[in-house]
């Protein structure tokens, strides 16, 4: 029998679905999860026929309430740091860095990992009914997926401070009014309302939409070198010059280079 897999991946068109489908666990994250969501990452950054992604969670019960307790509480220290903080720190990273704009449909409860998560998204919709909270410290913990680092970009550090100090719960309408989320949807439409936004984006040029996502990422201080480096070389590619450099080294001959 296979083996059952916890992040789904669906297409409607030009837009991708993820979704994390561990529902009976209010999608709660495993270790071989994050695996599943760093191979999701690599298959959709593949798939030239792609627009836009939507990430949300299955059922009705929760968008993902973070990771299981039950996975990390057994880890040694340093399998923590190693197995646990580091790889998903490089995995949401990963998402976070996709060409394709992400827009995170957040069905429920976004705890923790799951608020983190939810923060590598370009857009966020989420449920009237969905809460967000940072509880790590509730449980002698810290966040550990970026949740003191993308969060603050993106709400500002008093904001996270609020979550993170208190662990309390803020409801959508809280949650739209200091910047968390872009969009309250209709009560259960989370889903539909965050492929309307996927499938407008993915009626626009896509190259100068995955551009000004990177653009956007820059200011915001996430991956700017990379940004400038990918731009520079992509211009540098365009030009007569570089055509003549690739010419010249496969002739073998001096390169007459004329600055265009």
């Amino acid at each position: 029998m296979a083996e059952r897999r916890f992040i789904q991946i669906e297409r409607k068109g030009p837009v991708g679905i993820v979704m994390l489908d561990r529902p009976e666990k209010l999608n709660s994250l495993t270790p071989s999860m994050l695996d599943e969501l760093e191979a999701a990452a690599a298959s959709l950054e593949s798939d030239a026929t792609l627009r836009a992604v939507v990430l949300t969670g299955a059922g009705e019960r929760a968008f993902c309430v973070g990771a299981d307790i039950n996975e990390w509480a057994a880890l040694a220290p340093l399998d923590m740091w190693r197995v646990w903080v580091a790889r998903g720190h490089r995995i949401f990273d990963r998402w976070a860095a996709l060409r394709l704009p992400v827009v995170a449909a957040i069905n429920g409860p976004a705890f923790g990992g799951g608020l983190e998560l939810a923060a590598v998204a370009d857009v966020r919709v989420a449920d009237p009914a969905a809460t967000f909270a940072l509880p790590e410290a509730s449980i002698a913990t810290c966040p550990g997926w970026s949740g003191t680092q993308r969060l603050v970009s993106l709400i500002g550090p008093s904001h996270v401070k609020s979550l993170a100090l208190t662990g309390r719960r803020i409801d959508a309408q809280r949650a739209y009014a200091i910047g968390l989320i872009d969009e309250v949807s209709d009560s259960k439409q989370s889903l539909s309302a965050a492929l309307a936004i996927a499938e407008k984006i993915a009626t626009l040029a896509p190259v100068s939409v995955q551009l000004t996502k990177q653009l956007i990422n820059a200011a915001a201080g996430f991956g700017t070198g990379a940004t400038l480096e990918a731009m520079a070389g992509a211009l540098s590619a365009t030009t007569n010059d570089a055509q003549e450099g690739m010419a010249s080294f496969r002739e073998r001959r001096n390169a007459n280079y004329e600055g265009h």
